[in-house]
């Protein structure tokens, strides 16, 4: 997703304005700076998904997922109990990439910070975190709390188990755990080969969530 740019106006001679001029002018920046900041995501109901892209949807939250790159979502019959709800890439036979979602995976976690901490914990020795943030989701505006969530970015090399690449193939991956709005904790992760996700991949994936 790439940011929009805005043009500067041109330099120009200062002008004298009256009071009142002063005054509307005033008056009609701040309107449009009020406008602007409620664009800026901070009352968005419904996430974005990029063209090409589905969603998982989930009693607590729904998540894009990038179909037009070969993921589908899995049947229920044939995912693990843990999770909700998950859509696997597969190249040769051999699981390349995952998006998936559990509810309810931890118990004593009352916010985003110790969903985080819960879900962190299990990513794994082998792994490397490579950055930490808190971030805001979408979702209704009486949902503010449980928009709140933190996002985790991590490297990690693969163990060739359960139809995953070779023993040691470098992968990546961002978790997004928070609380919804019933206090139920969740863990949104999307896994894939290193060389298969940028950045503008990851911040896509993590923009597309609405939380419930």
């Amino acid at each position: 997703m790439r940011a929009r740019t805005r043009k500067t106006p041109a330099a120009g001679r200062p002008r004298r304005r009256t009071t009142a001029t002063t005054a509307a002018v005033v008056g009609v920046s701040l309107v449009g700076a009020a406008l602007l900041l409620t664009g800026c995501g901070d009352g968005r109901d419904t996430a974005s998904v990029p063209d090409g892209w589905d969603t998982l949807e989930t009693r607590s939250l729904s998540v894009g997922y990038p179909k037009n790159e070969g993921y589908a979502e899995q049947p229920a019959a044939e995912r693990a109990k843990s999770n909700a709800a998950v859509a696997l890439q597969k190249k040769d036979g051999i699981r390349t990439g995952m998006v998936s979602v559990q509810l309810d995976f931890a118990t004593g976690v009352s916010d985003a910070a110790g969903a985080a901490a819960a879900a962190g914990a299990g990513i794994g020795m082998n792994s490397t975190r490579r950055a930490t943030e808190d971030v805001r989701l979408a979702g209704p505006e009486d949902a503010r709390e449980a928009r709140e969530a933190r996002r985790i970015d991590y490297d990690f090399t693969a163990d060739g188990q359960d139809d995953t690449p070779n023993v040691g193939t470098p992968m990546t991956g961002v978790l997004v755990a928070g609380v919804d709005s019933q206090g139920v904790p969740f863990v949104v992760r999307l896994n894939a080969l290193k060389d298969a996700v940028d950045a503008e991949d990851l911040d896509a994936f993590v923009e597309s969530i609405t939380v419930k």
